[in-house]
């Protein structure tokens, strides 16, 4: 055998005594097959066994296992990203003249897919008031395959009684998707509460670095995963092994660091109600909220993100006041180790219900830093905040002041 044959030929190497205290990598496109025969029969080999590597290597297999653990599921698939993984699993259960219900609150690239591909598909799409039941009920009396819910939701943190709204879509013969990101699996199970798919975006909470894309789809009914599998296949969703092992290896820390960062937020969002400059403070955990008794019921614990509003004098001074901030950084996503701040205009993303709060909402995603250095660097925000409206309100004062010779 020449040098050049040698070069592209694989050596046996013995892997007996050895058991990894980590997830092992495994990348591969291609699968070696033994002999013709097995090649030639490899489209009947199971659900979880190895055809090419679209379809998942050994370290797939580790992640989606141990997420489908983790939700008290059937079966989880993993998607490229954590909205390839909602329009994935709405995608893989509607068709043409099917009607799909989603909350008004839902994550906007969500909307912005209903209102475009679904719409060019001949799929109806009615977005729902999320803490509006009788309207939710009223609105299945029509035929709906599936209805997708949020809780809490995107940005405005509204609870939804996913219980109840179970209860109801089952009853007229339709399906429940939920998005749960913002509690992960530690904090809620939706497939416990009734739901037939639950999504995370892997991205936040589960990788925890905020250096990776990834989602997951995970279903209570075995043959509905075999399904969603057959659909992600065709239309060649695949994930990076890579990101599999980085997913793997947050999971190792979740729960310290959703922990952490859920009581830091807390402490944060407690001093924000103080502050003078604070209009409304939305989280969950708060005793005040609207939702704070469906938390306390189906949750068992918060995380690290909410949002808060400023008195309308001060919304116009909300953009340069930002560029104080020095620790937390300005950004989309989180779940990161660092606390990112995103301002978002929240009134183009309702069609349900006209949206009457503020201009801006501000989304905080806390981190792993200590809640008191984050606090100093929210104070150091509202303080430029207080300052230019204090000097806007002098410079007011005197275009109102009656000159001298006028008196």
């Amino acid at each position: 055998m020449q040098d050049k044959t040698r070069c592209v030929t694989r050596v046996p190497v013995s892997v007996e005594g050895f058991d990894s205290l980590t997830v092992p990598l495994y990348r591969a496109s291609t699968i070696r097959y033994p002999d013709a025969r097995s090649f030639m029969s490899r489209f009947e080999r199971g659900a979880d066994d190895y055809i090419y590597g679209l379809y998942g290597t050994p370290t797939h297999r580790y992640l989606e296992k141990k997420i489908t653990e983790l939700e008290g599921g059937a079966r989880t698939l993993l998607a490229p990203s954590g909205q390839a993984a909602i329009t994935c699993s709405i995608l893989g259960v509607v068709e043409t003249g099917d009607r799909v219900l989603i909350p008004d609150a839902v994550y906007g690239p969500v909307r912005d897919f209903a209102e475009h591909e679904l719409v060019a598909l001949g799929i109806e799409t009615v977005f729902y008031d999320p803490c509006d039941l009788q309207a939710l009920e009223k609105e299945l009396e029509t035929k709906t395959r599936l209805v997708w819910v949020e809780s809490p939701g995107s940005v405005t943190m509204e609870m939804q009684d996913v219980p109840a709204i179970v209860r109801m879509a089952h009853a007229k013969g339709s399906l429940v998707g939920c998005d749960n990101t913002w509690a992960s699996p530690l904090n809620f199970k939706p497939l416990e509460h009734g739901a037939d798919i639950v999504v995370e975006a892997l991205s936040k909470h589960f990788g925890g670095h905020s250096d990776l894309l990834m989602g997951s789809i995970t279903v209570r009914d075995e043959q509905l995963g075999l399904d969603l599998k057959a659909v992600l296949g065709r239309l060649g969703i695949g994930t990076s092994p890579d990101d599999c092992v980085l997913v793997a290896r947050g999971i190792d820390t979740l729960a310290v660091r959703l922990a952490h960062s859920a009581a830091g937020a807390l402490k944060i969002a407690k001093w924000l109600q103080e502050q003078p400059l604070i209009e409304a403070v939305l989280h969950p955990e708060l005793p005040g909220f609207s939702g704070h008794e469906l938390w306390r019921r189906d949750f068992s614990g918060a995380a690290g993100v909410f949002s808060f509003t400023l008195h309308p004098e001060a919304m116009v001074h909300i953009p340069p006041a930002l560029d104080a901030l020095e620790l937390i950084s300005i950004g989309a996503s989180w779940g990161g180790t660092k606390s990112l701040i995103a301002p978002v205009d929240v009134k183009s993303l309702r069609t349900a219900k006209p949206w009457t709060g503020a201009e801006f909402i501000l989304r905080l995603s806390v981190g792993m830093e200590a809640a008191d250095d984050l606090v100093a660097d929210l104070d150091r925000f509202l303080g430029v905040v207080r300052k230019n409206v204090s000097s806007n309100g002098e410079a007011e004062a005197m275009d109102h002041e009656v000159p001298e010779a006028a008196k």
